[in-house]
């Protein structure tokens, strides 16, 4: 499983384990590194010339903040913050009193639902917080409604390299980004398939499976399996029978 460990023990991919008796090893293939103050400050983007920040992702949140501090930036107690889903909006506790007539949240994770909240707020300078493979697809519905923002790169997503004497025996993979493709062609680069399945989350990421002359196996979100581990359970079902 190419992501971090769950942090609960109630994770939907430990009850798949057990129900199939198969061993799930989750080893995050990359792994996201923080832009330096002269990195960010090469972009010409000023936090302070905006008077809002859309976020899509907790560690949006993180790197933002940390940006702040370490150019001595005070935002002001006017700032206000749109976030893609009430989880990302909740997590601004953790650097921000949490005033829900500045905090405002979508309900779908994606950032076409914020608009109409954006749009009562149309005067504002929008500050987007994205990491480096964001592909600014989504970003034209803010240019469809004339919305003032800036494109602000905090992060960046990086391979995280696996040890010369690390095992490398998986029956499955399981890839939830592009960059997860990428960073296994590039600590593998003679990495043949055989009879190892693959698995993807999202269409972007299944079509770098293929791109990448690998065989698809296992696809999510589909009509019969909405998640991951709707998928894996269908697959491991056909697979056990």
């Amino acid at each position: 499983m190419s992501q971090p460990k769950p942090t609960s023990d109630k994770s939907p991919y430990y009850d798949l384990a057990s129900k199939h008796g198969v061993e799930i090893v989750f080893r995050p293939f990359i792994k996201v590194e923080g832009l330096t103050a002269k990195e960010f400050r090469q972009q010409k983007v000023s936090i302070s010339d905006h008077t809002a920040v859309i976020f899509t992702a907790k560690t949006a949140i993180d790197h933002f903040f940390r940006l702040c501090e370490e150019m001595r930036i005070t935002i002001p107690v006017t700032m206000k913050y749109f976030c893609t889903s009430e989880t990302i909006a909740n997590y601004l506790q953790k650097y921000i009193i949490y005033r829900k007539r500045k905090i405002f949240a979508g309900k779908t994770g994606k950032l076409a639902d914020l608009v109409p909240a954006m749009l009562k707020h149309k005067t504002e300078k929008f500050l987007l917080a994205v990491s480096d493979v964001n592909n600014g697809d989504s970003e034209n519905i803010l240019v469809e409604n004339k919305l003032d923002y800036t494109r602000g790169v905090m992060y960046r997503t990086v391979s995280n390299d696996f040890g010369p004497d690390e095992a490398f025996d998986y029956d499955m993979l399981v890839f939830f980004s592009p960059q997860g493709i990428e960073s296994l062609l590039k600590n593998f680069p003679d990495f043949k398939q055989d009879n190892i399945a693959i698995a993807a989350l999202g269409a972007t990421t299944s079509k770098s499976v293929t791109d990448a002359g690998l065989r698809l196996d296992v696809e999510a979100p589909t009509a019969q399996a909405p998640s991951m581990t709707a998928a894996l359970d269908l697959f491991l079902t056909k697979a056990n029978a």
